[in-house]
């Protein structure tokens, strides 16, 4: 492809114009280039010679560019294109001007001279005519006064003869340093560059890959109809598609990163799309400053789902269950690596520490990873691996059952299915079973000494919170940052693994303890179970909610009170620093120094701690001025006196105590936890603002939208120039991603068949839009898993955070950790998901708030306004009045 008769090394711009030698490049670089031949600038010179020489005898007034298109070809000239033509063997050329200045490095002189497009090849006429054209073009169009030199744009110039090719689609691109630039619309290209059609825009990677797009509002196109492929055919319709898939986009950064790398960066490159691929049809350097356009962002399969790449038809199950209680709602791409990775090496190291054989830890390392998934933002358990981590320890049976009961998994997995999840396999009988011996021992001696194998694990703990909480990470740069959060990172990992044991003795002991309740108290009723085990009222974890109690109790003034319960947060936060009683005033100080590093999604590294945004601390004392005193129901204790007693209370005693002092246990872990990720959400912080002062980020809280391992590469070798657009890319996407997810809900639990592949599959999955999901009526009676006995009546408020909470019967699709400090505004507490011990529903236990957990549908069913009765003894929430009736009692309350 390309002329046979001038070759690059020995072609002269003079002769063959600047748009020729671009295509003599493009041929040498190996592009696909339609075929093409010059028609020499000498053919152009003798042509405009023989024009001015008719000046004298010309028409007067008629200018330069109309004499040219009215004087014939000479017979050399006729002669060369026929031998062009022969070589060509084509039905339709493109005649295309080809100046000298044209495409230049210093001026492109871009859509300055004529292109003439779809010319018949068997039509003379039209040939010379489209010839004639293109010499006409740099010459002026008024008539002169008097005798001019021509201009260096009306020199000269050799014609372009190109195979025409009839594309589906065509546009232009710009490469521009680490973005490409493009405008496409099916058919020609011509229309796109006249502005005649509505064309689609992206941004593109270097790769190919879509960073933004934006689709016209019109399939518009330049078309063949037959023989004429100028006529313009407009369809009007709305569509969905891009001109080019995505593919043809790779296709097309694949030649772009081509063409930069022979003829440099900054290239004006057309092309177009046929049944046989791309084709580029002439390329020029970029000569103008081109600004990105503000485009929509794109939002693919892999900005949607996060999980294990997994073979076609291979199956796993998604479950959302207590998760929630972590990672509420769509969770950013930090947060959900993070935390991936803290469970990977929090369970291998609890493999090893129950002194599981070399060969299986690399079995079990091989699924760790992904313990967890993410689909619209939400988090799930990749729920069969959780059944392999409990098969780790001995009592499968017993475990993987109240795991089930532990997690909130709504219904049990099938007993075949379960019994081929193993954790790891053995060479043979043999060493499974001394491996199992050894396992076995090793967690009996766990469970024994559990209390004091955790107390000894948190003053290790405190004793490294401490060292690291002293540390000014705003002082450091962010490479140095990223080293103590990866010796934070190593001195918990190592030592969080162990004490993981105390989690698969709880599943056993609760196990134990249940089973026990079933055959000493048969009818014991559904409640009576979970407050048997309650870790008791002076747990850790419950003092920040008794803090605030005791923060709400100074508060006697009731214009003070009302100042709290109706001012802007962050106007009463500065109120309260400024002129606030000097009592209450001491108490907030305290509070966060004392637990400053809470928030309301505890465990998301995007939500601002108490010290970052300390307002947050007027939303939680506003519920705890809300809240009431409790009301316990039915007390475990009473129960067990008035239907237990002798030799068979005493046994009871003796496990539910060991249970209930592991459920302390584990809280005081949580606890931990919570404390950790406050540290963790400090140096992120410090490392956003590094990356940003780098240039590598827009602003410091793009770092929420990398991964953990984006964030490490980044800081050891992100600049502005070298990683700063793809970062910026990335985020962007995600971005965009989050926002779309807010506005869809999630299945609880679904399977899933190999990769998920679309948005479409997502939806047959069951994640649909918020908006149309029908709510319960009056009289509706919704029932769950009774987790804290009593009963309450009041207005139903929806929680999405502890934000939202006022007072009132509180309705949330999950909790987290963060909750426990608003709960006592609760009249009641209703949760769709979660589990009775999770550690909201433990603490509302201790506060003596009515509970109700696994509700199906209930944030769905109601609503804001809505007036219900609970019953968390018998777990039944019934409907008295909807939304608009409840708004209209409460209207003329107020009225009255």
């Amino acid at each position: 492809m390309g002329s046979a008769d001038v070759r690059l090394d020995r072609a002269d711009i003079r002769n063959v114009g600047g748009k020729a030698i671009g295509l003599l490049r493009l041929d040498a670089a190996g592009i696909a280039v339609p075929p093409w031949r010059a028609l020499e600038a000498a053919h152009g010179q003798a042509h405009l010679e023989r024009v001015r020489s008719r000046n004298t005898s010309a028409p007067e007034g008629l200018s330069p560019r109309e004499r040219a298109l009215s004087e014939p070809l000479d017979a050399s000239t006729e002669a060369r294109i026929a031998t062009i033509l022969d070589e060509l063997d084509c039905e339709f050329v493109a005649v295309r001007s080809s100046g000298l200045a044209e495409d230049g490095s210093d001026e492109s002189l871009a859509g300055r001279f004529e292109t003439v497009l779809g010319v018949r090849a068997d039509d003379p006429g039209a040939i010379a005519d489209s010839v004639r054209r293109c010499w006409a073009s740099a010459l002026p169009d008024a008539v002169p006064d008097e005798a001019e030199e021509p201009t260096a744009a009306e020199t000269p110039m050799a014609v372009v003869i190109q195979k025409m090719v009839d594309p589906h689609a065509a546009g232009v691109a710009f490469t521009l340093d680490e973005r490409v630039l493009v405008s496409a619309a099916y058919g020609l290209g011509e229309g796109l560059v006249s502005g005649a059609v509505d064309a689609d825009s992206a941004v593109l990677d270097t790769a190919g890959g879509v960073l933004a797009e934006r689709i016209g509002a019109k399939e518009s196109a330049f078309r063949r109809v037959g023989g004429d492929v100028h006529e313009l055919e407009v369809v009007p319709a709305e569509r969905a598609e891009s001109a080019l898939s995505r593919e043809q986009y790779r296709t097309l950064g694949k030649a772009l990163a081509k063409i930069t790398d022979a003829l440099g960066p900054r290239q004006d490159v057309e092309f177009a799309f046929d049944d046989a691929g791309l084709h580029i049809l002439q390329c020029r350097p970029v000569t103008a400053t081109t600004p990105v356009p503000d485009l929509p962002v794109p939002v693919g399969i892999d900005d949607l789902v996060s999980a294990e790449k997994v073979a076609a038809g291979e199956a796993r199950l998604w479950d959302n269950s207590n998760i929630l209680e972590s990672f509420n709602g769509p969770t950013s791409p930090l947060t959900f690596s993070t935390a991936s990775n803290v469970y990977r090496h929090v369970y291998d190291g609890y493999a090893r520490s129950l002194r599981v054989p070399r060969a299986q830890l690399k079995q079990v390392a091989e699924w760790t990873p992904h313990l967890l998934g993410q689909f619209y933002g939400r988090v799930y358990y990749d729920l069969l691996h959780w059944y392999r981590m409990v098969g780790i320890a001995p009592g499968y049976a017993l475990n993987r059952r109240v795991l089930e009961v532990a997690l909130g998994v709504g219904e049990p997995l099938d007993s075949r299915v379960a019994r081929t999840l193993k954790p790891f396999t053995f060479r043979s009988p043999v060493h499974r079973l001394v491996s199992r011996a050894i396992t076995t021992a090793t967690y009996v001696r766990r469970i024994a000494t559990v209390e004091s194998f955790v107390d000894d694990f948190l003053r290790e703990f405190d004793a490294i919170y401490a060292r690291f909480d002293a540390l000014d990470y705003d002082t450091m740069d962010g490479t140095e940052v990223l080293a103590r959060f990866e010796e934070l990172e190593s001195e918990l990992l190592r030592r969080w693994g162990p004490v993981m044991v105390l989690d698969a003795a709880l599943l056993t002991l609760s196990g134990l303890l249940f089973a026990l309740t079933k055959v000493l108290l048969p009818n014991a009723p559904e409640w009576f179970g979970f407050a048997a085990i309650a870790p008791g009222e002076d747990i850790e974890s419950a003092e920040p909610a008794h803090a605030l109690a005791d923060m709400a109790a100074l508060i006697d003034d009731e214009a003070v009170a009302e100042r709290i319960r109706r001012g802007d947060p962050a106007e009463v936060y500065q109120w309260i620093r400024e002129h606030g009683p000097v009592k209450l005033r001491s108490a907030a100080d305290e509070y966060i120094d004392n637990y400053g590093y809470r928030s309301l999604d505890e465990l998301k590294l995007e939500i601002p701690d108490l010290r970052e945004d300390p307002s947050m601390l007027v939303v939680l004392l506003r519920a705890a001025m809300a809240g009431g005193a409790p009301n316990r129901g039915e007390d475990a204790e009473a129960y067990l006196d008035a239907n237990l007693h002798g030799v068979r209370r005493r046994v009871y005693e003796a496990l539910r105590r060991k249970t209930s002092a592991g459920a302390a246990a584990r809280e005081r872990l949580r606890f931990a936890r919570t404390r950790a990720f406050g540290m963790v959400k400090r140096m992120v912080r410090a490392m956003g603002r590094d990356l940003a002062a780098r240039g590598v980020l827009g602003e410091f809280d793009d770092v929420f939208f990398l991964t953990l391992d984006e964030l490490r590469a980044q800081l050891r070798g992100g600049t502005a120039s070298d990683g700063g657009d793809a970062a910026r890319a990335s985020v962007a996407r995600r971005r965009e991603a989050l926002h779309l997810s807010r506005s869809v809900a999630g299945p609880a639990r679904f399977w899933t068949s190999g990769p998920v592949s679309g948005r479409g599959e997502l939806a047959e999955l069951g994640f649909v839009a918020r908006s149309g999901l029908p709510a319960a009526e009056v009289g509706d009676e919704l029932s769950g898993v009774a987790s804290s006995s009593g009963v309450a009546e009041g207005t139903v408020v929806v929680v999405d955070s502890p934000a939202d909470i006022r007072e009132g019967i509180l309705v949330g699709y999950r909790t987290d950790p963060g909750w426990a400090t608003a709960l006592p505004a609760a009249k009641a507490l209703l949760i769709e998901r979660g589990s009775p011990l999770t550690h909201v529903a433990i603490i509302a236990r201790e506060l003596g708030i009515p509970t109700v957990v696994q509700i199906e549908n209930l944030t769905s069913l109601l609503r804001d306004g809505m007036t219900v009765r609970v019953d968390a003894t018998a777990g039944t929430v019934t409907v008295l009045s909807g939304a608009e009736e409840s708004e209209t009692t409460s209207d003329e309350e107020a009225r009255r």
